[in-house]
C-alpha cells in the first residue's frame, strides 16, 4: 500500500517528547490549540505531492510577513502579526505531522526546519521591538525587545549544546515551549501590547536558561574535568 492509499492517522502523526514535562501536564497549548489545526492542513495535503520541507518553507514565509506587519508600529498591523505568527506556528507543527504520518523524516527536514525557526524567531522578536518602540515613541522598548532577543537566543545555543554533549539526536523537542511562546504572542498582539509578549519571551527565555545551565551542571556530576585543548 502506497502513501496515496494509506490514511491519515493523527496519533501516528504525533511525536512523544520528554523535554517539557510541567507543559504537557499543565499548559499543553501544543497538544490541544496547535495541533488539531495543524491536523487539517496535513489531511488537506495529506494525498498530494506536498511535501514536509514546503510545509516548512511557507511557515517561514508566514513568519516574515508577520515581522513585517509588527514592524510598521500599528495596532491594526499588531493584531495581524499575531494572527500570521499563530499560522506560521501550525504550519511549522503541521511539516513534521506530515513527516511522521507518511514515513517522510530526514535529517536534512529536521535542521531545515531548525535553521528555518531560529531565522523566522529573530525577525518577529526584532519587528516587534521596533515597531512597538516606534509606536510608542520610547527607545526602551527597543533596547528592551533587544536584550530579549539576545537571552532567548542563549537559552537556545545551551539547549543545542546540551544536545551535542548529551550525543542526543532528538530533533523538535522544543515545540512545546515554542508554541506556548507563541500563544503568547498571539493573545498580547490581539491586546495591541507587543510589550507584553516581549516581556513573556524575555521570562521564559530566563527561566529556560536557568533550567538549562541546572540540568548541565548536573550531568557533570562526578566527572572529572579536562580541558577543551
Amino acid at each position: 500500500m502506497n502513501n496515496s492509499d494509506t490514511p491519515f492517522e493523527y496519533q501516528k502523526a504525533l511525536k512523544t517528547v520528554s523535554s517539557y514535562p510541567f507543559l504537557q501536564k499543565y499548559l499543553p497549548i501544543d497538544r490541544f490549540f496547535i495541533r488539531p489545526p495543524a491536523s487539517l492542513i496535513v489531511r488537506a495535503v495529506f494525498k498530494t505531492s506536498v511535501t514536509p520541507n514546503q510545509l516548512t518553507v511557507c511557515s517561514f514565509l508566514f513568519s516574515l510577513v508577520a515581522a513585517v506587519a509588527f514592524f510598521l508600529g500599528k495596532p491594526v498591523f499588531f493584531t495581524l502579526g499575531g494572527v500570521l505568527a499563530m499560522i506560521s506556528m501550525i504550519f511549522d507543527c503541521a511539516d513534521g505531522m506530515l513527516a511522521r504520518a507518511k514515513n517522510m523524516t530526514s535529517r536534512y527536514g529536521a535542521y531545515l526546519d531548525i535553521f528555518l525557526d531560529r531565522i523566522a524567531d529573530f525577525v518577529v522578536l526584532l519587528g516587534a521591538s521596533f515597531g512597538y518602540s516606534r509606536f510608542t515613541g520610547d527607545a526602551r522598548i527597543l533596547v528592551f525587545g533587544l536584550l530579549t532577543i539576545a537571552l532567548y537566543f542563549l537559552q537556545v545555543t545551551l539547549y543545542y549544546i546540551n544536545l551535542i554533549f548529551t550525543r542526543s539526536e532528538r530533533s523538535g523537542e522544543g515545540a512545546e515551549a515554542k508554541s506556548l511562546a507563541v500563544f503568547v504572542i498571539f493573545v498580547f498582539s490581539l491586546l495591541h501590547r507587543p510589550d507584553g509578549f516581549l516581556l513573556g519571551v524575555f521570562l521564559m527565555a530566563s527561566f529556560g536558561t536557568v533550567i538549562k545551565l541546572i540540568r548541565f551542571l548536573k550531568k557533570g556530576r562526578g566527572q572529572a574535568a579536562a580541558p577543551a585543548h
